[in-house]
């Protein structure tokens, strides 16, 4: 006769439902589990709530302030004491400018030409799609990227929060958001949307949330060609996650191939519409002079531009000198992340990895000299800085300092204001 121990008769008894008190004890188990994942999303939650308030503010002022100066330029378009007063649409046409025209074409009529591929398809596709309820595909845009705007914010305001502290945050999202190319994110170009899904995808990258990353990184990458630099990060965290050992690699490795696909499939199509897989790399010395060159071409071209000035206060020289200033400042802080008291840590480094090598690619193509407007060889280079938000990370540290924070939001705003005024009422701002 097999005799039952005191655990075994416990272990059987039965309950009247029929339920075992072991089957009762796994349930148990498996309720408190559901219940601590129910707790963590909840918390998740109520970060990226918080995140959401902590910067609804800036959002709502930066965006105010734009509409006031939208509509106060209109005294630099109609003269003085004139009885002439402009449609109210003008308040939105205004924005219509530059690259705007370029992405409602591809919204309205697709590639038609094999230069346009330089304008990735993610973002004219969506205006197309909205464009069934606003009815008119830039309005579209604006709408994708003021939405997108808020959503830089949110999503940065976590990523500095996660890997820093929400002070920190906080004036990272400030600063980012009153730097002089800054209205860009209200325009109907990629900007905002770029961003934000470059800012996903790397957010999960510091998450080890792999596939995710990859994911976020395919759209991104459809939406402009410098997403192939997301690569950086996600190799790098991924081997820094695994002990910078290959037999620790796993299946989830394969999340960063989405960005490549994602490039893979513009090229086929632009092989199917244009024979060429990649024309897009043609466009950009075609259509705007833009070839590679040395850092030397740049430094070069940007004294003659304001050496061959009438003097400062001249177009050639003053915007040449505004250019410069905003590169030279991100330049100055890339450096700051792996120098000095303010560098990022050893755990940190994917930051300055990925700033450092965004810079640097995004200077490779300056404009040449124009034998009618001169060398401006920065053209669209400040606005190219937006996307190098280490640096804002990086300034957010030394914004501690009273009078570096007063400094930059007085001076930045100022240049902010006038680069506006400039771009609506239809001025050179690209």
């Amino acid at each position: 006769m097999d005799f039952l121990s005191t655990e075994d008769i416990a272990t059987t008894k039965t309950r009247p439902d029929g339920m075992s008190a072991g089957d009762t004890i796994e349930n148990a188990k498996q309720s408190a589990t559901a219940g601590s994942e129910h707790d963590l999303a909840k918390a998740a939650r109520a970060k990226w709530f918080n995140a959401f308030k902590n910067v609804l503010p800036i959002y709502i002022s930066i965006h105010l302030a734009f509409f006031v100066i939208t509509c106060l330029a209109v005294l630099f378009i109609i003269p003085d004491f004139s009885w002439k007063a402009l449609p109210i649409n003008t308040l939105w046409q205004s924005w219509n400018r530059w690259d705007s025209l370029h992405y409602t074409y591809l919204a309205t009529h697709g590639y038609t030409d094999w230069w346009r591929t330089v304008f990735f398809p993610l973002f004219p596709l969506l205006e197309r799609y909205l464009a069934v309820l606003t009815g008119d595909p830039f309005i579209a845009g604006l709408i994708i990227s003021n939405v997108a705007g808020l959503g830089v914010l949110v999503v940065l305001y976590r990523l500095v929060e996660e890997d820093f502290d929400s002070e920190r945050a906080y004036r990272t999202a400030l600063y980012l958001s009153v730097f002089p190319a800054a209205f860009f994110f209200a325009a109907a170009y990629t900007e905002a949307l770029f961003l934000l899904l470059a800012l996903l995808s790397f957010y999960y990258i510091r998450q080890g949330s792999w596939w995710l990353a990859g994911t976020f990184g395919f759209f991104a990458m459809l939406t402009r060609s410098t997403a192939i630099l997301l690569l950086v990060p996600f190799c790098y965290e991924y081997l820094r996650q695994h002990q910078f050992k290959l037999k620790n690699t796993r299946f989830d490795v394969l999340g960063g191939a989405l960005i490549v696909a994602a490039l893979g499939l513009f090229m086929l199509y632009c092989y199917h519409r244009f024979h060429s897989f990649i024309p897009f790399t043609r466009a950009e010395p075609f259509m705007w002079s833009r070839e590679p060159q040395t850092p030397w071409f740049l430094i070069k071209n940007v004294i003659a531009g304001i050496a061959q000035s009438n003097g400062f206060l001249s177009f050639h020289a003053l915007r040449n000198i505004i250019d410069a200033s905003q590169i030279l400042l991100i330049l100055a802080l890339i450096i700051l992340a792996v120098v000095g008291p303010w560098r990022f840590p050893r755990r940190l480094w994917v930051y300055a990895f990925y700033g450092i090598v965004l810079f640097v690619i995004l200077q490779v193509n300056p404009v040449k000299v124009n034998p009618i407007r001169g060398p401006f060889p920065l053209q669209a280079f400040p606005r190219y800085m937006l996307e190098v938000f280490p640096a804002f990370i990086v300034l957010a540290a030394l914004g501690k300092y009273r009078t570096v924070h007063l400094s930059y939001l007085m001076v930045s705003g100022a240049v902010l204001f006038v680069l506006l005024s400039l771009f609506l009422t239809g001025h050179w701002v690209v």
